[in-house]
């Protein structure tokens, strides 16, 4: 029976991302974003149902499942603008390092204004790389994995909902800075944004993201160790 309910909210999962896209795409309002309205409606309905998390993934395991192939298919648009990525080498250095920083310094003092402990402090920090690598830096540096994996989609919704509005009061419209930004600051969730814009923007969200992962999965645990 467990694997039946699993099964069914396997479909209804999709279905409900597609109809949601299908509002988004007629609206056109950020915050009407899929991933995000999507994840809510599942929340309700669990909530609503009375069904455990757990048993919801039983079927939800296949969806994650599918999370590998598609970090991979993100190699597509890497390939297809290599010539670009090469051309705007030092500014996508520059766009990387700014914005690590940007969220070192960031998650850093709201840790202190927060007063948060350093389980929690170890689990909040790592927020803006893609999930397994935030759960694994979060088990190495004292924090909470699962709750770490949490935030980060936290932050990629937030990056996503929030993102289109930022660029516009700031009036960047180069691909470099667009998909910099959502690369950066909001890893996988932001590079699916950042293909609605196009493929220039996709891949230098997909190679920020990347460049990114990599200098956190460094700098955060020694971070973490000296500055809490």
């Amino acid at each position: 029976m467990i694997y039946i309910i699993g099964i069914v909210f396997f479909f209804l999962t999709i279905l409900a991302y597609m109809g949601m896209k299908v509002i988004y795409e007629h609206v056109g309002w950020p915050l009407l974003v899929p991933v995000a309205t999507t994840t809510m409606l599942l929340i309700v309905l669990l909530l609503a149902t009375n069904i455990h998390y757990e048993t919801y993934m039983t079927g939800g395991k296949w969806i994650n499942e599918l999370l590998s192939p598609a970090v991979v298919a993100l190699a597509y648009p890497l390939y297809r603008n290599r010539g670009k990525i090469y051309q705007y080498m030092l500014p996508l250095f520059a766009g990387v390092a700014s914005g690590i920083a940007a969220g070192l310094i960031s998650g850093f003092a709201f840790v202190k204004m927060a007063g948060l402990d350093r389980a929690y402090a170890a689990t909040f920090l790592p927020k803006s790389v893609t999930s397994p690598i935030a759960m694994d830096i979060a088990s190495m540096t004292g924090g909470i994995p699962s709750l770490a994996a949490a935030f980060v989609v936290l932050s990629g919704m937030m990056g996503a909902i929030f993102g289109p509005y930022l660029l516009k009061m700031f009036h960047i419209e180069h691909f470099l800075g667009i998909g910099v930004g959502y690369g950066n600051a909001a890893h996988g969730i932001g590079t699916a944004k950042a293909m609605e814009y196009g493929k220039e923007e996709a891949a230098f969200s997909s190679i920020s993201m990347i460049l990114s992962a990599i200098v956190y999965a460094f700098m955060l645990p020694v971070a973490v160790q000296y500055l809490l």
